[in-house]
């Protein structure tokens, strides 16, 4: 949550009361004086004063889902199950999202979180988070692709992805098992990327969002909260300015 709200909330002041305890520089985050209020900031995470007051705030929830094939990566569906319908009863909260999007028969790696600016922060092209998939293809991959991913694949539609890394695991006639890590998120990229190579993708999963590693002991369909170590990892995205603005990609 924006620390101008946070601070609202805790009945700290007025909309302009906190933006001038802000700009008069009283109020620190984890130890600096902090003077911009649209900082994303999460009390349970971060030490918040405001002089000599230190704020208590619920905090935000962060899970991490290993996504099953046939679930759309939605709040609401009227014709199938959604991500969020696989959060238990006990641990929903309003506001809760997935964060970006991966198809309906894409497993693998998503983060849900009531925390919308995280969110978007993780979503923004230029912060260029990197995300890896496993994917398996039905044809051969050799070293000719690696260099067309890494030199950045243009779609016939004139659109350019940017660089990518393609490593191969496996490679026969019929069927190749590979890594691949890009730093963005057009819709339906992987896919388009592998047939602009002429090859199909039949398995796509997801292992990793940033910082942010699938949990290989988590079986699909379950998810769990991301731990200490995880949610320290995620601070770095914390900072949110105001000229930023949402995007939303699948996968």
């Amino acid at each position: 949550m924006r620390l101008d709200k946070v601070l609202e909330v805790e009945k700290i002041g007025s909309k302009r009361k906190v933006k001038t305890l802000i700009r008069s520089k009283q109020v620190r985050v984890d130890g600096q004086i902090v003077m911009d209020e649209s900082l994303n900031v999460d009390a349970a995470l971060q030490e918040i004063y405001v002089g000599d007051k230190k704020i208590q705030q619920e905090s935000h929830v962060y899970y991490m889902l290993n996504k099953p094939q046939g679930v759309v990566t939605a709040v609401k569906d009227t014709r199938h199950q959604t991500v969020i319908d696989l959060i238990s009863q006990s641990d929903q909260r309003t506001g809760l999202y997935p964060i970006g999007r991966l198809d309906r028969d894409t497993e693998g790696l998503l983060l849900i979180t009531d925390n919308g600016q995280l969110g978007y922060q993780l979503l923004l092209p230029h912060k260029k988070v990197s995300k890896r998939y496993e994917v398996r293809v039905n044809a051969m991959l050799t070293t000719n692709d690696c260099n067309v991913f890494a030199e950045g694949i243009i779609f016939s539609d004139g659109t350019t992805c940017k660089p990518a890394t393609l490593t191969i695991l496996a490679s026969e006639n019929n069927e190749s098992h590979v890594y691949l890590d890009i730093t963005e998120g057009k819709f339906h990229q992987v896919k388009k990327m592998f047939l602009s190579v002429g090859k199909k993708v039949i398995y796509l999963k997801r292992l990793s969002m940033g910082p942010i590693q699938l949990d290989p002991t988590l079986e699909i369909g379950a998810y769990r909260p991301l731990n200490q170590e995880e949610l320290q990892e995620l601070l770095p995205y914390f900072t949110i300015h105001k000229k930023e603005k949402r995007v939303e990609h699948e996968i």
